[in-house]
Order: structure tokens, then C-alpha cells, then sequence
């Protein structure tokens, strides 16, 4: 069977001996396999993409269709094709202009719904919204998935700029989770955020309950220290919430793509209306450059075609993201269901079997932890892991300077390893500096034998600050847009994540006991018997 990466294929059969060291030999070769926005640097180099393949890669992102679905994406076009829907979360950070969905400019609501949450946080903020103990202290946003990965990633990222009440996010049902969080809050001076699009989400309206319940202890009334981020306006009023603390959005932004809107309330809060907007302003400047700049210049399109490059073509399942930046530690996670649920996929838009690999696995943690945990098996083990690294010229502790170039010192040495490695003669050199010989010498050296040409990319930002935040984000979203296109999927339904919450639902009756487990599968027999003894 022919598929659209067979030229690709070919090219890396007949290159696959060619090493990324040999390629680096070129002196042009970082500034040619590289690109810039403004101040943000993406290099590439460190692959073993050459100009052939580069070539072969531009021309696959022009196939396949990428501008002309990339402008049905921001003009309103209903490319949700499952869902009948347009993917328009660029709208929410868009500061000017008209955006037409069914004809109508959905700006003017945007907008509108903005400059609500904005006044709400500046109340909360400036101690005009209080509690029953007297000014916020403290936000609680209990969500799961999209309303609350991206906030809970923002609020860390920005945490140098959170000078608001301090925010707290819960996501899990597991009563841990919200109990470990509210246990050392006043519930007299903390507002609680409930981020639900339909205020239905099990998880979310269970924990929902059980902050309520907490409050009720203190506060004559919790629901006067309640706000909720749903469309949901009759279940909001009968859960006690005033429609002037309810903040809609629409179906055409998806969750894991929503904290540019009323998601994003917690993080306002946090960090101030301006800061927030410099947040905004950070990814409609990547959506300008994503519109405008040529492909081979294009920092989303050439992020796409890298993972395209090492998940399809070298066939490498995962890659991992590598944030030297301590802050950004929940950036993984984030990207994590970013990319997994927009591209783990089976089938193609027409409802076809894929007949190549769709998105990979993402995972990660910062540096330099990671260094003393899975590097390992990314310098030695015989998996290949493409690698993306993320680093900040400068950081936030100008008196700790010594410690980010430190970091950055990390950050650059990984990158520099992965491709080199050491050599069996290396390896030998040192074993017998420390005088070893014959065949103890040879045991030991390859013990320390590093592979080498393992590919990575950097991302290299002028500072953390909440306009990159913005750029990094969006820069991502539209990556996940690209790979997308390519493989011929829609990157914004998740019919995946239906299947496990009705059997979740079902299950719930016979683990109380009033149902029976007859009918079930003798194993979840067997742990529904066990899971109740």
C-alpha cells in the first residue's frame, strides 16, 4: 500500500547511515535548520533531517493541505467535522478584528465575556468581592482535563507575577486530592471556581459537593462564595450561583484548548487582568506568524514536520519534553493531553483505518531532575527518544545567576551528549587513564559507551514571561493543528474518553452493592468482590 511518506521513507532508508554529527560537520547547518520569531529561537539542527528531507517535508505540509485548512480554522470553518463544529479558541486571544461563524461576528461576545471575567478578577484582586471572613485569600478551581491542566500549568509558569489571592487547583476525584487541599484553607476568605462546560462532569461536580459541604461549615452561604465556568445557566441557579459569577463559552472551543477564555479566570486572578491580557498578546502574536510566515520559516510548521520527520517516518513512538525551567513543570502534562487526545487517533476524517502510526506518546519532566532519573535509558537504552528541550536566556532570580547558567549549562551539555555519545575507543582512553587493563578494561569501557546520534530540538526563549508563556502555548496548539492535517485526522473530538466514563457509571450501582456484577467479565467479577470486602 502507497501512503504520503513513501518518498520520505525512501530518502531516510538510503540516509539512515548518516549520523547527525556528520550532518553538523556543515558550518551553515544550525543557522539553515533553524528559525525565529521575534525573540524566540527554534533549532533543529541536533536531527538527522538534511536538505532533501527538509525539502521533502515542506512539500508534504503543502499536499496535504495546510494553509487552506489552517484559514477554514480561523475564519470559523466547520472543520470539527464529527462534532459539526468550528475550532476557534484563536478567537479568544484575538484583540482585533471579526471572526464570522453561521455568519454572525462572534467577536463582540468574546469580548464581552472577557471584559466580565476581567471585572470580576480586578473585584477579587482589590478586595470589592469578599468572603463572609472578609477579603480572598484564596481560589480553589476544581476542574479535570482542559479546565484545569491549563490554568494549573499558567498559574506555575507565572507564579513570578501572582500577586493576587493564591490559587489551588483540583482535578481528581480521588478525595485526596481536594481534601490534602482544602484542609489548610479558611473557607470564610476562599472562592471557589467550578469549571464545568455542561456542570455535569462527575469529577468536577463531586468535588464541586464536597467543597460546598466544607464551606457550609463556616459561611451561611457557600454559593455566595461560588463561581462557575459553564454554558450550563439553569444547573448553575439551582446550585445557588448568581448569573452575574457564571462565564460561558462556546462549543467551538474545545477544553484542552480553553484557558484563553473563562477557564483562564483563576490564572487572571492570579496574575491581573494586564498580565493576562501580555498572556493573550503572546499567542496571537504566534497565530500572526503561523498565518503569515512561509512553511520553511514557520516555527508550528517546522515543530509538526520534526515530529512527522521522527514519529512516522523514523518511527520513534515517543518524545519527550524537557523544560529546564522549573516553572514550566507542568508543561509536559499539559502537552501531554494537548497532543494525545487531539492526535491519538485510529482513523482518518472519512472514517478510514489509518494506514500509518497517528500521534506519538508525550511525556517529560524538567531538567536537570530528569538527568538523575530517565536520561539513562534516553543516552543508553535502546529505544530511540526524540528529545525536545526548552530553556530561558534569563531567569527571574538575577541574585541566583549563577544557578540558571548552571541550568542552561545542563540543558545545552544533553542536547551536545545525545548527539555525540562516546565511542568504544573513548570509552577505552578513559578506562585505562584509571589504569585498567585487558579484559577488565574492555568490560568496563563498555559499560560507558554512549550511542549517540540521538535527535533532539531547542527552544530557546529570551524569559519566562507571560507573553512567551502565550507564544509557547499557541505554538504548540498549532503544531498539534499541523500534525493533524497531515495525517488526515480531526485533531478536536475525543470520542476516546466517552467509552470509560458510561462503564464508570455503570459500575458505580454494583460497587455500592445495589446492582448486581452478573453480566460483567469474570475479572471485573473478581475486583468488584474484592474492592467491597
Amino acid at each position: 500500500m502507497t501512503t504520503k511518506f513513501d518518498a520520505l521513507l525512501a530518502h531516510r532508508s538510503r540516509t539512515a547511515a548518516t549520523t547527525i554529527s556528520d550532518l553538523m560537520s556543515s558550518k551553515d547547518r544550525a543557522q539553515a535548520f533553524s528559525a525565529r520569531r521575534g525573540e524566540m529561537l527554534f533549532d533543529f539542527s541536533k536531527t538527522q533531517i538534511d536538505a532533501e528531507a527538509f525539502d521533502l517535508l515542506v512539500k508534504l505540509a503543502e499536499g496535504a493541505g495546510v494553509s487552506d485548512r489552517r484559514e477554514a480554522m480561523f475564519s470559523g470553518a466547520k472543520i470539527n467535522e464529527t462534532e459539526g463544529r468550528a475550532v476557534l479558541h484563536t478567537a479568544l486571544r484575538n484583540l482585533s478584528g471579526s471572526v464570522l461563524v453561521d455568519g454572525l461576528d462572534v467577536m463582540p461576545e468574546v469580548r464581552a465575556i472577557h471584559a466580565r471575567c476581567e471585572a470580576f478578577a480586578r473585584d477579587v484582586r482589590e478586595g470589592r468581592f469578599t468572603g463572609q471572613g472578609g477579603r480572598i485569600t484564596d481560589v480553589v478551581n476544581i476542574g479535570i482535563g482542559g479546565s484545569d491542566l491549563g490554568p494549573a500549568m499558567a498559574c506555575l509558569a507565572l507564579s513570578p507575577y501572582a500577586d493576587g489571592p493564591r490559587c489551588h487547583f483540583v482535578s481528581n476525584v480521588d478525595g485526596a486530592h481536594i481534601a490534602d487541599t482544602l484542609k489548610h484553607l479558611n473557607p470564610e476568605t476562599t472562592l471557589v471556581i467550578v469549571a464545568s462546560k455542561t456542570f455535569t462532569t462527575i469529577e468536577t461536580m463531586t468535588n464541586a459537593n464536597t467543597a460546598k459541604a466544607w464551606m457550609a461549615e463556616k459561611v451561611t452561604n457557600p454559593a455566595a462564595q461560588f463561581v462557575a465556568v459553564s454554558t450550563a445557566g439553569d444547573k448553575t441557579a439551582a446550585y445557588g450561583i448568581d448569573p452575574a459569577r457564571v462565564f460561558g463559552f462556546e462549543d467551538w472551543v474545545g477544553g484542552r484548548y480553553s484557558m484563553w477564555g473563562p477557564i483562564g479566570l483563576s490564572l487572571m486572578i492570579a496574575i491581573g487582568p494586564e498580565d493576562f491580557t501580555e498572556f493573550l498578546r503572546g499567542g496571537a502574536d504566534m497565530d500572526t506568524h503561523y498565518r503569515e510566515a512561509p512553511f520553511a520559516e514557520n516555527l508550528p510548521v517546522l515543530l509538526a514536520l520534526v515530529g512527522i520527520w521522527h514519529n512516522q517516518i523514523c518511527g520513534h513512538a515517543t518524545r519527550a519534553v524537557l523544560p529546564y525551567d522549573q516553572r514550566l513543570g507542568r508543561l509536559p502534562a499539559y502537552l501531554q493531553q494537548l497532543e494525545m487526545e487531539s492526535n491519538g487517533k485510529r482513523v482518518s476524517m472519512d472514517g478510514i483505518d489509518l494506514p500509518y502510526e497517528s500521534g506519538p506518546v508525550v511525556w517529560g519532566e524538567p531538567g536537570t531532575n530528569g538527568q538523575h532519573a530517565f536520561y539513562q535509558l534516553i543516552h543508553q537504552g535502546t529505544r530511540v527518544v526524540p528529545c525536545e528541550f526548552i530553556v530561558a536566556r534569563e531567569g527571574h532570580e538575577p541574585a541566583l545567576a549563577h544557578q540558571h547558567l548552571l541550568l542552561v549549562a545542563n540543558c545545552l551539555a544533553q542536547s551536545e551528549a545525545l548527539m555525540r555519545g562516546r565511542s568504544l575507543e573513548e570509552a577505552r582512553a578513559i578506562m585505562a587513564k584509571k589504569g585498567l587493563t585487558g579484559a577488565e578494561l574492555e568490560r568496563q569501557a563498555r559499560h560507558r559507551v554512549f550511542p549517540g546520534n540521538r535527535p533532539s530540538t531547542t527552544l530557546a526563549i529570551p524569559k519566562l514571561t507571560p507573553f512567551t508563556l502565550g507564544q509557547i502555548i499557541a505554538l504548540y496548539e498549532h503544531r498539534v493543528f499541523v500534525e493533524g492535517v497531515i495525517l488526515g485526522i480531526n485533531s478536536y473530538d475525543q470520542w476516546g474518553v466517552e467509552l470509560g466514563k458510561e462503564l464508570a457509571l455503570a459500575l458505580q450501582p454494583i460497587l455500592e452493592g445495589s446492582e448486581s456484577a452478573e453480566g460483567k467479565d469474570s475479572s471485573t467479577r473478581q475486583l468488584v468482590a474484592y474492592l467491597r470486602s
